[in-house]
């Protein structure tokens, strides 16, 4: 109908969009994958790029297959079932509490401090010039698709770059702890104040639902904590003090701790973690 309206306008047609970003095949009667093929229902067979083999004794319920990058990528996602059962991971060995920042990503109680990668900011200007190149494009032109593409391109390149970094750290941390305890922050408020633009770019809650499924899949114990507090009390005595965010350095006037701000954090997460675990499993009166 958009065509016809244009045709007799006078304007040359344009190309109809992507309207749906991905579609569901919901069941399989067969096994549907044969070396590097899928068959897809009304279909066929589809080269695929297969990463890991299905495991034995599972099932295929459903595949999805997912659009990216205006139509240029594509990508299938398989969901797979199989009757086991997941035994619940016991919490031992060492803990360790995580603090997130702006500054440093990560900061644990046992002192390691990641600095955060500007995965945005550090292309937000080429960003800019690309979608400044797509302004100036007749709007659903040829020319105008392509700068989209690009756009939408770069866009899957940060996205993927810290997906990538975010599961390198999650693996990183599980390597030197068995018990990993986060604060329970809401990040969405944190994404609305001033610094928005830079909670985002770090990716907060993505990381802390990719570590939860790091743990899980390594067999180490993941809990959140009261976020209420933890930078303001010392790991040490807790007592509290009210310094604000401009003092990077937690030194303590009551037992005389002194350590890195978001360290000391940390700290207070790891014990509070501890406390909480402890007070689930075998009481208050042994937690405290």
């Amino acid at each position: 109908m958009v065509a016809l309206l244009q045709s007799l306008a006078g304007r040359k047609p344009t190309p109809p969009t992507l309207r749906y970003q991905s579609f569901l095949f919901p069941q399989f009667t067969t096994y549907p994958i044969k070396g590097n093929q899928i068959k897809l229902p009304k279909i066929g067979f589809v080269n695929i790029n297969l990463h890991r083999e299905i495991p034995e004794g599972f099932s295929i319920k459903g595949v999805r297959v997912v659009s990216r990058c205006r139509g240029t990528k594509w990508f299938v996602v398989i969901t797979i079932q199989a009757n086991v059962s997941i035994p619940d991971t016991p919490s031992f060995g060492r803990a360790v509490g995580i603090d997130l920042g702006l500054i440093d990503l990560v900061a644990t109680s046992d002192g390691l401090t990641i600095p955060r990668p500007k995965f945005f900011v550090e292309l937000q200007s080429k960003l800019k010039l690309l979608q400044r190149r797509a302004s100036r494009k007749q709007k659903r032109s040829k020319n105008w698709e392509k700068e989209q593409v690009k756009v939408a391109r770069l866009h899957h390149r940060i996205a993927n770059t810290r997906k990538d970094f975010h599961l390198k750290t999650a693996h990183q941390l599980c390597d030197q702890a068995d018990s990993i305890f986060v604060e329970d922050i809401d990040f969405r408020v944190m994404a609305k104040g001033f610094l928005g633009k830079h909670s985002l770019d770090a990716g907060f809650g993505q990381f802390r639902n990719l570590l939860k499924w790091v743990c899980g899949q390594r067999g180490k114990f993941f809990s959140v904590v009261d976020h209420r507090g933890t930078s303001k009390q010392c790991p040490s005595c807790g007592s509290e003090w009210n310094n604000n965010l401009s003092v990077r350095w937690h030194t303590c006037d009551e037992c005389n701790y002194s350590n890195n701000r978001d360290v000391a954090s940390a700290e207070v997460i790891c014990n509070r973690g501890i406390e909480k675990y402890l007070s689930d499993y075998w009481g208050t009166e042994t937690a405290y």
